[in-house]
């Protein structure tokens, strides 16, 4: 299996749990409370490296204590964090995340504003044994380094595009293989009336697979085979936090390991949905086995061979060390 580069943002994540919002500021006890690391890129690398693949996270965070925490949580989940590097005086971002009996989600973020954005230390020479490149957008200047690099090398480059990134969508898009949306990304950032024109418009630019996400209906796209649809799986939900994280994550291991777009896109759908069980966007990542198990169980068919045996026998390597 080929490594997967992931490029983009590391947080810690402070996450509550409440019984239901007020209809106006007042205090509010918690039911649960934890801490984990955060940031879409990072929670992408930690599904991936839960479910046996091996993630390279290139990313960037503050020399402070927060700093060392989201470190200590990577390295927890088996990502290869050698290229996630503290930078002099900045301050790790951080966001509060409160979540309700419904699942549904308020979110506060803060990013340290002054965080060096220059690329040139970035290990592009490990690009061209990866079997694709994922970037949540967060910074332009990683993205256009690494997904530059993997055009050269006929490495798929995948851009995972919500509200927050979509702003610099046009500076990456003559590099992007595969464009996933958030739903109201799609309609913010795609001219169209409709969504087959806006698939259309992303084609025209060289996206060979556009696809968005719809939470608990699923995942629609087009394709070089033309378009597709894999349905959403339900599952008790407890919070939605890092499901898309979880599915990008997912859909890149699957592209690396051979899949097809149809097939990545159910294994990934599937993780999303199983991460939803439990608070957090880490806690309830799926292993390859419990994917496989979920998949048979809901649809009679498995895991796709390439992401169970090696993602069962990384699990069974861990085991016995």
């Amino acid at each position: 299996m080929k490594p997967v580069i992931v490029v983009g943002h590391a947080a810690l994540d402070r996450l509550y749990r409440i019984e239901a919002f007020p209809v106006k500021p007042t205090k509010v006890r918690a039911l649960d409370h934890r801490d984990e690391g955060g940031g879409s890129a990072s929670n992408a690398a930690a599904a991936i490296a839960r479910a046996g693949g091996m993630p390279r996270l290139w990313s960037r965070i503050g020399d402070d204590e927060t700093g060392e925490l989201v470190l200590r949580a990577l390295d927890r989940c088996g990502v290869d964090t050698g290229f996630v590097v503290a930078c002099a005086g900045a301050t790790t971002p951080t966001a509060a995340i409160v979540v309700d009996a419904k699942g549904e989600r308020l979110v506060v973020s803060e990013d340290d504003h002054v965080m060096p954005m220059e690329a040139g230390w970035l290990p592009l020479g490990q690009i061209a044994s990866s079997g694709a490149v994922l970037s949540d957008l967060s910074w332009l200047e990683g993205t256009q380094a690494a997904f530059s690099e993997a055009r050269r090398q006929g490495v798929p480059t995948i851009a995972d595009i919500d509200l927050g990134g979509g702003i610099l969508l046009d500076r990456v898009i003559a590099l992007t293989d595969y464009a996933i949306f958030s739903a109201p990304a799609f309609e913010a950032f795609v001219a169209g009336p409709d969504d087959k024109a806006r698939f259309a418009a992303l084609h025209a630019r060289g996206v060979q697979h556009a696809g968005v996400t719809r939470g608990a209906r699923g995942y629609v796209w087009s394709g070089r085979d033309g378009r597709g649809e894999q349905a959403g799986f339900a599952v008790p939900v407890v919070d939605t936090t890092g499901a898309g994280d979880a599915f990008h994550g997912i859909f890149a291991l699957g592209l690396a390991s051979g899949l097809s777009d149809a097939a990545a896109a159910r294994a990934a759908s599937a993780a999303a949905a199983l991460k939803c069980r439990r608070l957090g966007a880490r806690l309830g990542l799926p292993t390859a086995i419990e994917l496989d198990a979920f998949l048979t169980e809901q649809t009679g068919e498995g895991l796709p061979e390439p992401l169970l045996v090696e993602g069962g026998l990384a699990l069974a390597a861990d085991a016995d060390a």
